[in-house]
């Protein structure tokens, strides 16, 4: 891997925060560890399989812009993201929101090992990483305990909504991020959220940009309202073989 042209990489991230008007979560110190972390993640990159956009400027674009445009959107307080994978959203959130209390969760232990270096790497004390399965740890401690969760991608609206929404507390907000298909998933997991004792308070919908490319992305919203059933979330396997909502 090369090394990184620190200037250029200074001068590419403020450019790219200013177009998206995200600035108002970027400065100087900030910049410095989205220097750090994008060396990081550029040189574990052949190790862990963490992601195909492996050129700057894109990584700006397409993960860090991508995960701060959700900070807009967030209330202070306790957020869960979901299959966090690489660590986005997580990573930036936790680097640009430091009022909020971040826990990074997934499966794969390698994922998370990636995520808690970098944390550590950052100095961002704010997150926490986890190793385990959503619909285990929702039926635990963690269970009605976050002022919100998102997700990033990770699956279709009905399934991520069982594995999700159990971990909001009663007013809590469930943030789900996607790329396309959001108005399909939308109407098909009407039903599904409402079983789960959640509400659709609609959806930001916006473009992304580095001058050149332009992505589309909404993030759909809801609130919960009522006590997640005990009963959800199902093991895995039943969740995919029968969706809540239209099967149910």
């Amino acid at each position: 891997m090369a090394a990184l042209d620190p200037g250029a990489f200074r001068e590419a991230l403020f450019d790219i925060f200013e177009k998206n008007h995200l600035s108002a979560f970027l400065d100087s110190e900030k910049a410095e560890r989205f220097r750090m972390l994008t060396e990081f993640l550029l040189e574990q990159n052949a190790r862990f399989n963490l992601t195909a956009v492996t050129d700057p400027a894109a990584v700006i674009l397409r993960h860090y812009a991508d995960s701060v445009s959700l900070c807009p959107l967030l209330p202070s307080g306790t957020l869960l993201d979901v299959g966090c994978g690489a660590g986005f959203p997580s990573l930036p959130i936790a680097l640009c929101r430091p009022d909020i209390r971040v826990t990074a969760l997934d499966a794969t232990r390698k994922r998370t090992e990636y995520v808690q270096a970098c944390a550590d790497r950052l100095g961002l004390s704010g997150l926490t990483v986890l190793c385990g399965r959503a619909e285990e740890l929702a039926h635990g401690e963690l269970r009605a305990s976050f002022t919100a969760v998102t997700a990033r991608g990770v699956a279709e609206l009905r399934i991520l909504a069982e594995l999700c929404i159990p971990f909001l507390q009663k007013d809590g907000r469930f943030l789900a991020m996607k790329a396309t298909g959001a108005d399909a998933e939308a109407a098909g997991a009407e039903t599904a959220v409402a079983l789960l004792g959640a509400r659709s308070c609609g959806r930001k919908d916006f473009s992304l940009t580095d001058g050149c490319e332009t992505l589309t992305r909404s993030v759909l919203l809801f609130r919960k309202d009522t006590p997640t059933p005990a009963l959800y979330p199902r093991p895995y396997a039943k969740i995919l073989k029968k969706p809540l909502g239209i099967h149910t």
